[in-house]
């Protein structure tokens, strides 16, 4: 039997939010946050179906591990408008994820998760190393069915990220011990559902790129005083605190990376003043990578923020990963990148940067 509380207030770095919990039948948890007390009863909702859980499997050569969750394969994709699962519940309408008339920003645990939280003691099969503990949200931006972070106001972003910093600590304090929000844009990149959204992954243990990261931090890497020592040639836009830049050493063309230019492990540690700056270049940056090419830029979007325990050093960053290298020609992961991790760049990150500041 699902249940509904009243909102609460939370005081976050901008001001004053409010957080209201539902909790599904199914046992999901679906928090609404908006700038002002949502009230309403709540309508019929899209139920989880029966899943198993995923499970762990380790590359014994590489090192490397890999999640298995085949009841992914039956997740939606490409809905119709009238069967968006992301859309505000509508009366006489299908049911959606959100049993709600109305809403500003919603997140709740995803019905076809790679991760659980209450995986199996049991290993499911003779080649796991066990379940794929953690956790996976869906972070749905407004309830209006087109747009982008872009095209969002920025009191939405700033209430965006306030939900985001609000998640994180939740997560943090069940645990978990590396926290992803991230953003897929276009379906060039795998976006099954067109409705404006993200998703979080809450992971057990730190995967390897962060833990390396982590480590670099921990040995004395100053990513603030390298983005100095650049001398600007890397910038693509600054507000208040905050750099745009594509780093030097950028893996996708037109990479592009969003960092505060004081030490900071997270957007927990931003100011008030970083959030908003936050808020306008997580705007800024896609609508000059859309001004490329005169198209949509399709691309991967990540917060790169501290493992839990690894505050001290670590220096967060927001990533945008955009796939194309040219107006209608995509950036591949062929053969090279797959199979030895070694990347191969078609634009030179100065080059890039230069357009883009220019946009």
């Amino acid at each position: 039997m699902s249940s509904t509380l009243p909102a609460r207030k939370l005081e976050g770095m901008t001001g004053p939010f409010y957080r209201r919990d539902h909790r599904k039948a199914d046992g999901r948890l679906l928090s609404l946050y908006g700038h002002r007390p949502h009230e309403g009863p709540a309508l019929d909702e899209l139920l989880r179906p029966e899943t198993v859980p995923g499970e762990l499997r380790r590359d014994p050569l590489r090192n490397t591990w890999a999640i298995y969750a085949p009841h992914r394969q039956t997740r939606t994709f490409q809905p119709s408008s009238a069967e968006d699962p992301l859309a505000p519940a509508r009366p006489g309408a299908p049911a959606t994820e959100i049993p709600f008339e109305d809403f500003e920003v919603a997140i709740f645990e995803n019905r076809f998760p790679s991760l659980a939280a209450n995986g199996p003691a049991a290993a499911p099969s003779p080649w796991s190393c066990g379940p794929a503990h953690g956790q996976c949200d869906v972070v749905v931006f407004s309830k209006d069915e087109v747009g982008s972070l872009g095209s969002l106001s920025e009191a939405r972003r700033v209430l965006l990220i306030e939900a985001l910093i609000d998640r994180y600590r939740q997560l943090h304090e069940a645990g978990f011990a590396y926290v992803l929000p991230f953003e897929n844009r276009g379906s060039q990149v795998g976006v099954t559902l067109p409705h404006p959204h993200g998703q979080i992954y809450a992971f057990a243990d730190v995967p390897g790129p962060q833990a390396a990261a982590a480590r670099a931090f921990e040995n004395g890497y100053d990513l603030i005083a390298a983005h100095a020592s650049w001398d600007g040639a890397f910038d693509v836009a600054k507000d208040g605190d905050l750099f745009a830049f594509c780093p030097p050493f950028a893996r996708f063309p037109y990479e592009t990376w969003i960092m505060p230019g004081v030490p900071c492990s997270g957007p927990w540690a931003l100011s008030a003043s970083g959030i908003h700056s936050l808020a306008r270049l997580l705007a800024e940056v896609p609508r000059k990578l859309d001004a490329l090419f005169g198209e949509a830029m399709p691309y991967m979007m990540s917060f790169q923020a501290a493992p839990r325990g690894a505050e001290a050093s670590f220096q967060f960053t927001a990533q945008f990963f955009p796939v194309l290298r040219a107006a209608e020609r995509l950036k591949f992961l062929a053969s090279v990148e797959q199979f030895t991790g070694v990347f191969t760049v078609d634009v030179v990150p100065e080059d890039a940067a230069q357009r883009l500041r220019a946009l």
